[in-house]
This record gives structure tokens, sequence and C-alpha cells, in this order.
């Protein structure tokens, strides 16, 4: 039975990240940072959406230092970003 969640939750992250880049192609707006930031925001979804009601399973654990890392990456994006926008005298 876990294993059967742990893959469905697999897949449906894999679906998420290639149909969001297949996306980002047909717009013609693909970035790392963006392939990043939407694979991100689908990761987040997808934990939400599969997450059992009462009990919390090992390998789910496990996925908050991912969340912290994505978190954390996605935080330098926004600071670079931030910076790119400033003028050059500010900083």
């Amino acid at each position: 039975m876990a294993t059967r969640r742990r893959t469905r939750f697999v897949h449906a992250t894999l679906a998420w990240i290639l149909a969001s880049t297949l996306v980002l192609v047909l717009l013609d707006a693909l970035s790392y940072e963006l392939v990043f930031v939407v694979s991100l925001i689908g990761f987040l979804v997808v934990i939400e959406l599969t997450a059992p009601l009462n009990v919390r399973p090992d390998w789910r654990r496990r996925l908050r230092w991912l969340i912290l890392l994505g978190l954390v990456v996605f935080g330098a994006i926004v600071v670079r970003r931030i910076l790119a926008i400033l003028p050059p005298g500010v900083i």
C-alpha cells in the first residue's frame, strides 16, 4: 500500500514537472529559474493533494528537507531578481 502511494506521488510529481516544462517551451519562456519555481509549486501542490489524513509515513517526513531546500533556492532566486530590478546606485 505504501509503495503504491509513493509511486503515485513520484508519478504525479514527474508529470507536473514534464507538463510545466512543456508549457514553458510552448510559451517560449523556458529558463532554469521558471522551471524550478513552477516545479516547486507543483511539488508542494502534489504533497498537499496526496497527504494521508491520519498517519504520516517516514518517507513523507523526509520530504521536509526537500521543501526546505526548495524554499531556500526560491528565496535566492527572488533576491537575485530584486537585485536585478533595482537601480545600480541603491545598493
